[in-house]
């Protein structure tokens, strides 16, 4: 099997993490996690990660009961910090350096988001994991993706998810759900896709970095999406 990619953004779901444990993390779901990411990195793929927070909190949800988005957004931020935290050591004792790299200044836990220290990072074959979203409120960890993958000149974007690629609409709700092997930007935003925050499809057209969405729960499901085998769906 070969890689198809050099450079990826890998992009966790936190509820991913979660396995069958309704909050929190399963540290048997990580740890597999850490075995996949080590198997496309010593074929020598440089390795992005950003994680989202939603086993922990969900500051869109919270702010909807009436907490302050702002707030709502910040605690969530903080959340993914402490899954990239966990992500980290999972990854270290696969034998591999990783560091965490956060949009929210937190020193004394994990260095913060400097542009050209990332880069040097990339040189070193060390693995980045990209917390704390953009380090603003408003804007969802997939646009902190898409925005990672463009700054570090990411190949790809791999979203990870609960089901096997892009369907016109959710297919655990609706069984005539159609399914897409590939699909444009512009198909996604116009047709309002829940797959992925169409700020982020937007941000990735504009940088022409294709987004692959493939389920995570399969197992080696990372290497053989990389290296263009399984199931998953390309927007394009």
């Amino acid at each position: 099997m070969k890689p198809k990619y050099q450079r990826i953004l890998l992009k966790l779901s936190g509820e991913g993490l979660m396995g069958n444990r309704a909050f929190g993390m399963d540290e048997q779901v990580i740890n597999s996690l850490a075995k996949q990411i080590k198997t496309v990195y010593d074929m020598g793929v440089e390795i992005c990660i950003v994680v989202g927070g939603g086993n922990i909190f969900r500051g869109a949800k919270e702010a909807s009961k009436g907490l302050n988005r702002s707030v709502a957004d910040q605690v969530g931020m903080l959340a993914t910090v402490m899954n990239a935290l966990y992500l980290q050591n999972a990854i270290e004792k696969q034998g591999i350096s990783a560091r965490v790299m956060s949009g929210v200044s937190i020193p004394s836990v994990c260095e913060s988001y400097i542009y050209r220290r990332a880069l040097r990072h990339l040189d070193k074959k060390r693995i980045i994991i990209f917390a704390g979203g953009t380090g603003n409120p408003y804007f969802t960890t997939d646009t902190g993706a898409a925005l990672r993958a463009s700054e570090m000149g990411c190949n790809v974007l791999l979203k990870s998810t609960q089901v096997d690629g892009v369907y016109s609409d959710d297919p655990k709700q609706n069984s005539k759900a159609v399914r897409y092997d590939k699909i444009s930007y512009d198909d996604v935003i116009h047709q309002g896709l829940k797959v992925m925050d169409l700020t982020a499809v937007a941000l990735a057209k504009d940088n022409n970095i294709p987004i692959v969405v493939f389920a995570q729960n399969d197992e080696n499901s990372l290497l053989r999406t990389i290296c263009g085998e399984g199931n998953f769906t390309i927007i394009h």
